[in-house]
């Protein structure tokens, strides 16, 4: 079997976009951009560095009173026109995908539609965005709350899913009336100048959405920028208390969606079919780098055996396979650091009691370029080991046995993270009591993420994040709201 290259004339050529002006060039250092698929360079990158950053606040802040101004029905009709844009060129995005991260191919259809839903929904928010009146004591006066937008939001997005990162933050955004700046992740690039291009096809006025592209420092200086009124950042834990101790010197507001080790319940009396396919999803959705995927699979002893067995038989199922290819259900790791931290933790799992009954080694052969590992699924794990306590970001399962329902929601909760959480029962009863139970800000039953659209709120408790992305909750996240009172006592003679 040959790997196919994905078609590099097809990728974006603007890693900045400033204003209405696509600039084929930034400041900064050059990429050279590696295709995990083989490992081998798509295209070499001038990235942004600080005053590029510069220019695309300038530019932004330049369109926010316009932008802030005009009406609701206006801006709600850029959104539908752009959402009726991602249907007809969703496909067009699929070499973008694919070549920046290694995302399967048979996803980007997908990709789109879930764009052009965020806008539709919060397209339809647009001139919905009202206040409220206060009824006053003490005297007569008239009281009043508006909500209104921030300004500039500056946001930072991951190498994982660009795509749907970069919409699920900036459809609320610029509902609520704020200007963006994007940064667009250096080791996954090109959805995220694809999406800026087709923002400004749509009629988007120039300067309402910047792009630049660029590694740590460009973020750095976003962060720091008086210019930018709220940072909105999706990534790691360890970059968040930067960006935070960042904003700190400025007191500017900083919203957070982060990683997670989120659990998946069996109980005894689950569809264990379905069950089996959920858990084996959390090691196959964006190649097992995704950030509310559950990895950490909890099951009820008395089933413990014959899951695993369904697991495992599932997981040799699904086998690594060439990105470009639609019948391909799992592509590879980001990149050789990725695929070997990925391996350290794995033999250290082992080391720690584990025992592995699928996968573990790094694919060759054809594979052996690219960084495919196939789906890895380690039984019996301690909850206290590294491998279950701490984010793989990889196509790796850790399986516990639990024998009673309050120690299923203790080993759930026993993790400083709380993004998502699965539960498989078919007793109604336990659903509601035990994700009642649980810490966590997304817990689906008898499902693995099905339910993630733009009209539910999604964010993380403890160290997985805070503040909503989704929903009326994720729009007031890019809202302040301001309150009025006046007056109405008579003028004294």
């Amino acid at each position: 079997m040959t790997f196919q290259q994905p078609n590099i004339d097809l990728l974006p050529r603007h890693p900045i976009i400033i204003g209405d002006a696509r600039e084929e060039a930034g400041s900064g250092d050059i990429l050279a951009h590696i295709y995990p698929g083989t490992g081998t360079v798509t295209r070499e990158i001038r990235m942004a560095n600080a005053s590029d950053v510069d220019r695309a606040v300038a530019s932004a802040r330049a369109a926010f009173p316009a932008w802030r101004a005009m009406p609701g029905d206006k801006r709600r009709d850029l959104f539908f026109k752009l959402a009726a844009l991602f249907e007809a060129k969703s496909a067009e995005f699929a070499s973008s995908l694919v070549a920046e991260n290694g995302s399967i191919s048979a996803y980007a259809p997908f990709m789109g539609y879930d764009a052009a839903q965020k806008f539709r929904y919060f397209g339809g928010w647009c001139d919905k965005i009202h206040g409220r009146t206060i009824p006053m004591w003490g005297g007569p006066a008239h009281d009043y709350v508006t909500y209104e937008p921030y300004g500039v939001v500056g946001v930072i997005i991951p190498w994982n899913g660009p795509l749907f990162a970069a919409t699920m933050v900036m459809a609320p955004a610029l509902a609520a009336g704020n200007c963006v700046v994007l940064k667009s992740p250096d080791m996954a690039p090109y959805s995220a100048m694809k999406l800026v291009e087709l923002i400004q096809e749509a009629g988007f006025p120039a300067g309402v959405v910047n792009l630049i592209t660029g590694a740590a420092d460009a973020g750095e200086a976003m962060v720091a920028h008086p210019g930018i009124d709220k940072i909105e950042f999706i990534g790691s834990g360890n970059t968040a208390k930067k960006v935070l101790a960042s904003a700190a010197q400025s007191l500017k507001p900083v919203g957070l969606e982060l990683g997670g080790k989120s659990a998946v319940i069996v109980f005894d009396d689950a569809d264990l079919a379905n069950a089996a396919k959920c858990g084996v999803s959390g090691a196959v959705s964006a190649n097992g780098q995704g950030c509310v995927n559950g990895t950490r699979l909890l099951v009820q002893r008395g089933v413990y055996a014959q899951y695993l067995a369904m697991l495992t038989a599932t997981a040799n199922h699904i086998q690594p396979g060439d990105p470009c290819d639609p019948a391909t259900m799992l592509g590879p790791v980001i990149s050789q650091g990725a695929l070997d931290r990925i391996l350290g933790m794995v033999t250290r799992g082992v080391a720690e009691g584990g025992r592995i009954v699928a996968g573990g080694e790094r694919m060759g052969g054809d594979h052996a370029n690219g960084y495919f590992l196939p789906v890895t699924v380690l039984a019996d794990v301690g909850n206290s080991s590294e491998i279950a306590q701490n984010e793989v970001f990889g196509p790796v399962l850790a399986v516990t046995p639990f024998d009673t329902e309050e120690e299923a929601i203790a080993l759930a909760n026993g993790t400083e993270y709380g993004l998502g959480a699965y539960v498989h029962t078919q007793n109604l009863r336990r659903a509601h009591h035990v994700t009642g139970q649980l810490q966590a800000g997304m817990i689906h039953v008898n499902g693995s993420g099905e339910a993630m659209q733009p009209n539910c709120p999604f964010g993380g408790w403890k160290k997985s994040g805070h503040g909503r992305l989704g929903g009326v909750e994720g729009l007031n996240e890019f809202m302040q709201p301001k309150n009025i009172w006046m007056s109405l006592k008579e003028p004294e003679a």
